[in-house]
């Protein structure tokens, strides 16, 4: 996605912020610029608060202005804007390229609607194959890891679980929340649903990057304009 299809679609998702509003904001590249335009509206007089997803856009919006609170001071959102690695049918998403989903996902869920922004190359025809962030516990990590191949496996799912690290020095990412990441590279998940119930039974997976029945509506850029999708 260029930089200038990022910032189409970031600024035609302004169009859904309101005066007033709760909002919560995303994480990631295309996260950022509307975080940046968001910041350019506040400058100018537009009241919102905003709740953000990670320590990362905290920092950002914080250093452009945007008044921030937290859940705890405010539970209920209006609504989020958030980036997505993929979208597929009935805007089903896989998100957590950038590690963050678990917060993400909290203040999606908090949130009377989600709207995401991405660039055409993003629509799937099926979820999989961006690698799907599972974000498990340090403790237990080759047990949690085999009860997610066995899971998998049950589902007819295979490929590989592969620990993320920091492509800097090789040391282990760590989340927010202070857990790992594994990427799953299953290809093709043609039953997201069954594959999430399946991912939360299992005691060390903390969260997954299936994001199903949340998102409201997706702004889609494409090179010759706009897209507004629906479920």
């Amino acid at each position: 996605m260029s930089a200038e299809m990022k910032k189409r679609a970031a600024a035609a998702a302004l169009e859904f912020v309101e005066p007033g509003m709760r909002l919560g904001i995303g994480t990631g590249s295309t996260a950022d610029e509307f975080t940046k335009l968001l910041g350019e509206k506040v400058a100018n007089g537009l009241d919102i608060v905003g709740v953000p997803t990670s320590e990362r856009t905290r920092v950002l919006a914080g250093s452009l202005g945007i008044r921030l609170a937290t859940l705890e001071d405010l539970p209920e959102l209006d609504l989020t804007v958030d980036g997505a690695d993929e979208i597929g049918p009935g805007l089903s998403l896989i998100k957590g390229g950038g590690g963050a989903h678990l917060r993400e996902k909290i203040v999606a869920a908090a949130s009377a609607r989600l709207v995401v922004i991405a660039d055409e190359t993003k629509i799937v025809d099926m979820l999989g194959a961006f690698p799907l962030p599972i974000e498990v516990n340090r403790f237990g990590l080759r047990a949690t890891t085999i009860a997610i191949e066995k899971a998998a496996a049950r589902l007819g799912l295979s490929g590989t679980l592969v620990k993320r690290v920091n492509k800097a020095d090789g040391t282990d990412f760590v989340t927010d929340g202070g857990h790992l990441l594994l990427d799953a590279s299953f290809r093709r998940i043609p039953d997201p649903l069954s594959l999430a119930r399946a991912l939360v039974d299992i005691p060390g997976v903390v969260e997954h990057g299936l994001f199903l029945g949340m998102a409201t509506a997706a702004v889609v850029a494409r090179a010759d304009g706009i897209d507004v999708l629906k479920p």
